[in-house]
C-alpha cells in the first residue's frame, strides 16, 4: 500500500522510519510528503519546490492512503481538514494525527468517507497511539460510552509540577517546550485549548456530540499561582487539569475542561510528566480506561502505522 504524508515533522519522520523498519511485516511504502516549504516524491524523501497545490501532490504521489500530519489549527481544523476532502475526493484512504479534523467536523468526514467508500482514521490524535477508537470499535461491541473522564494534556503537567518544586510558570514552559510536546503556541496548552479540541473530539467520534471546540465550557492553569499548587500538595492534593464529559438530562453532550484539585488517590492525578489517562464511562462495562506512560512521538507513529494496519483489514 502507498502512502503519501501531509507535514513532515517529529511524527512524520519517526513514522517513515517505522515504516522502514517494519517492511517486512507491514509492507508500506512513502510515495511522497508534502509541506509548506517542500515536496517530494518517491521513497526516497528528497524535497524540493513546494507542489502547487496539495490535489496536485495527491495526484502525483499516486498513493492509496494520506497520512495527515499537519500543525493543529484548533480554532478552525483547517487547513487539515481540506487536506483530507482532497484526499476522499481521489478515492483515498485517511490516516491523520491532527484532532482538529475530529473536533470541527467529524460527523461530515464520516459521511464523506462512507459516500466514497474509503476509510478514516485516527488513532494518534488524542492519546499518542494508545488505543481509545480502535479499542471502542474493535472490542466493545454494543457498549455506549455516556461520558468520559481525563488527564490529556502533557504540557500542564509539567508546569504545574515545576511550580510545585518552587520554579517559575515560564520554567514549566521552557520545560515543555524542550520536551517538544508543547503545541506549537503553549498558549494553546496553557489555556486549555488543546485540551478542549480534545474533549470536542472524543465526544464526536465516541458519543456522536457534534461539537466543536468553542461548544466545550473552558478554563486553563494561568489563574493558579505557585502558592495554590503548593498549597494543595501540603494538604496531599495535586492540581491536574481535566477534560470531561457527560450526557445531560436533556441527552445533550456538555463537556468541560478546567483544573481541579484532586486527592492523590484519584486515578486521574496518578499521570504525571507527559503521562495521560483517559477513563471511558460505559453503559455494559463501567468505566475502563486507557494509560500511556510517558509516550514519545515514536508512540504517536505507532498510533498512525496501527491504523493502516486496520484499514488492510478492512479491504
Amino acid at each position: 500500500m502507498r502512502v503519501a504524508l501531509i507535514g513532515y515533522g517529529s511524527v512524520a519522520r519517526a513514522f517513515a522510519a517505522l515504516v522502514a523498519e517494519q517492511q517486512k511485516r507491514f509492507p508500506f511504502r512513502i510515495a511522497g510528503a508534502h509541506t509548506r516549504r517542500g515536496t517530494a516524491y518517491g521513497p526516497v524523501l528528497e524535497f524540493g519546490p513546494v507542489a502547487g497545490s496539495v490535489g496536485e501532490f495527491l495526484d502525483r504521489a499516486q498513493a492509496e492512503v494520506l497520512v495527515e500530519l499537519s500543525s493543529l489549527s484548533p480554532e478552525t481544523g483547517e487547513p487539515a481538514l481540506t487536506h483530507i476532502r482532497e484526499a476522499f475526493a481521489r478515492g483515498m484512504h485517511v490516516v491523520t494525527a491532527n484532532k482538529g479534523p475530529l473536533a470541527h467536523a467529524f460527523g461530515a468526514l464520516r459521511a464523506e468517507a462512507a459516500a466514497r467508500g474509503v476509510e478514516f482514521r485516527y488513532e494518534s490524535t488524542v492519546m499518542d497511539g494508545s488505543p481509545v477508537f480502535n479499542m471502542v470499535r474493535n472490542c466493545l461491541p454494543g457498549v455506549k460510552v455516556l461520558g468520559f473522564s481525563g488527564a490529556l494534556n502533557s504540557t500542564s503537567k509539567i508546569i504545574l509540577r515545576a511550580m510545585e518544586e518552587g520554579r517559575t510558570f515560564d520554567e514549566g514552559v521552557a520545560e515543555a517546550r524542550a520536551l517538544g510536546i508543547t503545541e506549537a503556541d503553549p498558549a494553546y496548552d496553557v489555556d486549555g485549548w488543546d485540551s478542549a479540541v480534545k474533549a470536542a473530539a472524543l465526544a464526536n467520534v465516541l458519543m456522536d456530540a457534534g461539537v466543536r471546540p468553542q461548544d466545550v465550557e473552558r478554563e486553563g492553569i494561568g489563574a493558579l499561582t505557585a502558592e495554590d499548587v503548593r498549597a494543595a500538595r501540603a494538604a496531599g492534593e495535586i492540581y491536574v487539569l481535566i477534560s470531561r464529559a457527560s450526557i445531560g438530562d436533556d441527552g445533550r453532550v456538555r463537556m468541560r475542561v478546567s483544573p481541579e484539585r484532586l486527592a492523590m488517590s484519584d486515578p486521574l492525578a496518578t499521570v504525571q510528566g507527559t503521562s495521560n489517562l483517559l477513563l471511558l464511562h460505559t453503559d455494559l462495562m463501567g468505566t475502563v480506561g486507557t494509560i500511556s506512560i510517558e509516550p514519545r512521538v515514536e508512540q504517536t507513529a505507532y498510533g498512525v502505522l496501527s491504523d493502516l494496519v486496520d484499514i488492510t483489514r478492512t479491504l
